[in-house]
Order: structure tokens, then sequence, then C-alpha cells
């Protein structure tokens, strides 16, 4: 191969046959029966192959500017890939919402559960759990035996996760649920109750291990240290940031958001508090939906209109990416996320809310804001767009490559973009957003203080009349700060912290990729002074794909 785009090509297509799952990710048909090796070997056998693909893009010189950014991204990628593998990081994850455990359920998520060829698909899939969790128990086993092993809290969360995914605590169990779903009958009903019968059992099992062989070894301390967290920063970022600059501008930008969330809720309660805007919005029927498929309808109906709008006017939106789903997925994580369509857009992309357990009210002056970050011009406008330009675009570009900073960065910007707008000119959808944006900034002080263990300065308010001035961030401290400054339920806040503590680095990108691309688009206006022109910076930021945000600073600078 004698070109970037033609080694990157390949590098997909030899990738996806080793992680079927990420296949059924991308929507590239023909993996929908098989699970990810996850054993010792099938982790090294993906380490090879990208490790090779590292030295081949490295001895090539790019014939355009596409391939030269094409390349950037790439070496920046597979690079830190492979840092990240010889480090351990890949062969010990574990923790609640992004580790092998979690992929081998949500792949389900992915499937149609329609005609007879989905349904032996998924029978296959369901018959390979038992199988995919042995592997990993082992693999988990091997690197705790080297003294790699997530800390206490994400084994006891994901053991309780195995017992959610089983019913244990709702009484519903997703593998059964499944099953349901697919109104099977006949020979390929009996495969599909065998299966989720053994993924049952597998479950349950893999939640055994997690509780008698994993945390007896498991360490008590939460924080990662420094080290691991510059690492884990730099995957999630595509960027090494001045870690103590970054904690000191959460802070600041705490203090900023609380001010300016005060003065939105002067306007919705005229001379009373945050807390008597909060609480008069969640008393007002107007703005409450009951029941999960008219907060679905609702989303839906919220997600076409922006689509229909911005469409022509702010941004150029291909035909194909104008068409996205609101779902209501099967798990009741509390969580709303996204997942891309598949590469022919045959499945759409999609937006999920994870529905708590027992929730039946909805706020929607909290979730407007949400609608846009996860649909349009959020996630769903970066991710299809990207998958669509494959004018300009190679295919590891297209669907391969995922950088939170860029990628989170991108939807908090859109949320923001979306005031500008007018599109929150209701105070109280404003202040939904703020709300969002603080609970974003909330995250950069405890995840980069609870990590690594920062000093708390002095005044720092923990809504209690407390100073803790002078203390280290522990957990504790981190959750005292959390209830102090984020408005949501003691169970989200809950899911919230655990996630932050076993994904180091993940947390902070949304805020801080959203510092970088204000500051790329400020860039971009100096260096063209009257000729910027807003649509079209954001259609040639679209137009480089998922990209580091070192890359993309310097692609972006030589537009």
């Amino acid at each position: 191969m004698t070109s970037i785009n033609e080694i990157a090509e390949d590098y997909v297509a030899r990738y996806v046959e080793l992680d079927p799952q990420f296949a059924t990710d991308l929507g590239v048909a023909g993996h929908d029966h098989e699970l990810t090796d996850y054993s010792t070997e099938g982790f090294a056998e993906r380490n090879t192959l990208t490790a090779s693909t590292l030295a081949a893009i490295r001895a090539l010189e790019p014939a355009d500017e596409n391939e030269r950014v094409a390349k950037e991204a790439m070496e920046e990628r597979l690079a830190l890939a492979v840092e990240t593998y010889e480090a351990g990081d890949d062969t010990s994850a574990l923790n609640v919402i992004a580790s092998p455990f979690q992929s081998v359920r949500s792949v389900f998520d992915q499937m149609s559960t329609d005609g007879e060829e989905n349904h032996a698909n998924i029978a296959r899939r369901l018959a390979a759990v038992p199988e995919t969790l042995e592997q990993l128990k082992a693999t988990l086993a091997d690197s705790a035996a080297a003294g790699r092993v997530s800390a206490r809290r994400q084994v006891l969360a994901c053991a309780r996760q195995a017992k959610d995914w089983n019913g244990e605590f709702s009484g519903e169990n997703f593998w059964a649920g499944l099953v349901g779903r697919t109104g099977a009958t006949g020979a390929v009903r009996a495969d599909l109750d065998r299966g989720a019968a053994a993924a049952t059992a597998a479950t349950a099992e893999f939640g055994s291990f997690l509780i008698e062989k994993l945390l007896p070894v498991a360490p008590a301390k939460d924080a990662v240290g420094r080290e691991r967290y510059q690492r884990a920063s730099r995957e999630f970022l595509g960027d090494t940031i001045d870690l103590e600059e970054t904690y000191a501008w959460g802070l600041d930008e705490v203090a900023r958001l609380r001010a300016e969330m005060n003065a939105t809720a002067a306007r919705i309660v005229p001379g009373g508090s945050l807390r008597d805007a909060l609480a008069a919005l969640d008393a007002d029927a107007s703005r409450q939906i009951i029941g999960a498929d008219n907060f679905r309808a609702w989303m839906q109906e919220k997600s076409d209109a922006a689509v229909e709008e911005l469409a022509d006017v702010h941004f150029d939106i291909p035909e194909p990416v104008r068409r996205l789903e609101c779902m209501i997925a099967p798990t009741h994580d509390g969580v709303m996320y996204y997942s891309p369509p598949s590469e022919d857009f045959t499945r759409p992309g999609r937006m999920w809310w994870s529905v708590p357990e027992g929730q039946t009210e909805f706020s929607t002056w909290r979730e407007t804001t949400t609608v846009y970050h996860e649909g349009v011009p959020g996630h769903h406008l970066q991710c299809a767009q990207t998958i669509y330009r494959n004018d300009v675009l190679n295919r590891w570009q297209r669907s391969m490559c995922w950088v939170s900073g860029h990628g989170e960065g991108w939807a908090l910007y859109a949320e923001r973009l979306m005031d500008d707008l007018g599109y929150l000119s209701d105070p109280a959808d404003k202040l939904g957003m703020l709300d969002g944006q603080m609970m974003r900034a909330v995250r950069v002080v405890v995840d980069l203080g609870m990590h690594l263990e920062f000093e708390i300065p002095a005044g720092t308010d923990f809504g209690n009349g407390a100073d803790h001035g002078g203390e280290r961030w522990t957990p504790d401290l981190g959750w005292e700060f959390m209830t102090a400054n984020v408005n949501t339920t003691e169970a989200q806040l809950a899911f919230e912290l655990d996630r932050y503590l076993g994904w180091p680095g993940q947390a902070p990108a949304y805020k801080i990729g959203e510092r970088i691309w204000l500051q790329a688009r400020d860039d971009a206006k100096a260096r063209q002074g009257a000729d910027f022109d807003l649509k079209t910076f954001h259609r040639q930021a679209l137009d480089l794909g998922s990209i580091g945000l070192k890359p993309l600073r310097e692609a972006l600078g030589r537009l």
C-alpha cells in the first residue's frame, strides 16, 4: 500500500474482523453473530495490528492536505493506543460505564430484532456470552496478578450491574427482555431462550467472580495518580494539557457559572434564589411530561424541529443526516447518549435515554439543551456528517476514530451556540443549559482533584459553609462539592461519582474540549477578519472528522 488512505482502509477492514462488537457499533455487516475475543491473546492481536499500522503510517508522506490531516490524526491515536496497551490499561479495564463488561451487554442494543436472520444472529451471540465473559475473567485475573486491578468501588459497582441486568432489583431481566422483543417463534425462539438463560447464568457468574476473586485484591484507593491520569487525559483529549492550570480554570468556571445561574434564576423568580427558581420550574406542570413514551415523543419533536430549522441556514446538513431516532434505552442507568448511524445509513443515528428505575416524570426545561447536545447540532450532526463525507475522509476517519474532547467538546459548544442563536431564550431552558454546564465544570474540578489529590483553595464553595481550604481532595469531598453545585438526584450523582473515579480523564473532556473549540473559533476569526463566516467554519471543522484536539488546532490553523 502506497497511500495513507489505503492503509487506513485496510486497518478498519482488519480491525473489525478482530473486534466484532465494534463492527456492530459501526454497522459493518457479517459479524453480528460474534462477540469480541477478550482473552489476553485477543488483546495482543489487536495491539499487533495497531502497532504495525502505525509503523506503516509513519513511513509514508501524505499526498495532499487531506492525507496530511489523516496521518496526523492516525499517528496521534494509534501511538497512544499502543502506549495504553503496553501500560496494561486495556487488559485491566473495569468501570461502571465503558469497559469490556458493559460492551458485551450494550452491543445487543444496536442489533435489529426484526426478521429471522437477525433472530438467528442474536441467538448465536447470546450463546457466545459465557465464553466471552470467561475470557474477560481470565484477563482481569492475569492483570490483577500483575498488580493492575481497578479500585474496590468499580468492582462492587460492576457486580451490582450484573445483578441489575439479570433483574434481581427490578425483576426485568435484560437478556429475557431482549428475546421477548424479537417476537420470534419456533426453533429460533428455543435457541434464543437457551441463549438468554446462558447469558443470565454467565452474567451472574461474572458478578460472583468480581466479588470472590477480584474484590479481595482490589485497592481501596480510587485515585490513579499523575502518570495514569496524564495518559488517560491524552486518550480523551488528543492533546497534553497543563493539569494544574486546567484545575484552576475549572474552579473559575464553577464560580462564573454560579453567578450566571443566579442571574438567570432571578428572571424566573424575581428576588428569589436559585433554589427558588428550580423549585418553581419543577412545580410547573406545563414543563413536566408524564411517561417515558411521551418523553421520547417530545424529544423526537424537539429534535426534528431543530434539524428542519438549522439545515441550510446555520449548517450544511446532507439529506441522509437529517434522520435521527429518539429511543428509550432498555437499561436504567439514568444517562442520555448517542449512537451513530451505520456506514450506509440504513440504521439511523439514535439518541437514547436510559430512564432511571421508577422515574415517570420528566422536566423539559432540564432536557431541551440535552436534545441539542445529543442531536443537532451536537453529536448527530458531527458524527453522521463525518460518516457521510467519504469524499474527503477515509474509512478510519469516518467510522473508527472518536476523541471525547473533540466530540463531547463540540456537543457542549453546540449547546452554547444554540443559546447564541436564540433557541434558549426562555430563561427556564437557559437555566437548564447552565445547569448542565455547571455539572461539566464541576467534573473538571473533582475529576482532576480526586485523582491527583490536589489541594483545595481556601474559600471553595461547598454549599454548607464549610471551608476545606488546604485539604486534599477525596471522594467524600468530591461528593460534598457535587451535591452543593449539581442539581440532580442523589442516585444520578452517585453514578456520576463512580463514573469519574473509574474512568479518569473522560468527564473533564467535555468542558476542556468546549474550551479548545471556542479558542479554535476565536483563532479563525482573528486570522480571517472580515472574511470569517461561521457556517463555513463549522463545515470546514466538521469535515476534518473526529480528531485529537492538538491535530485539530494544527489543521484549522492551515485553513
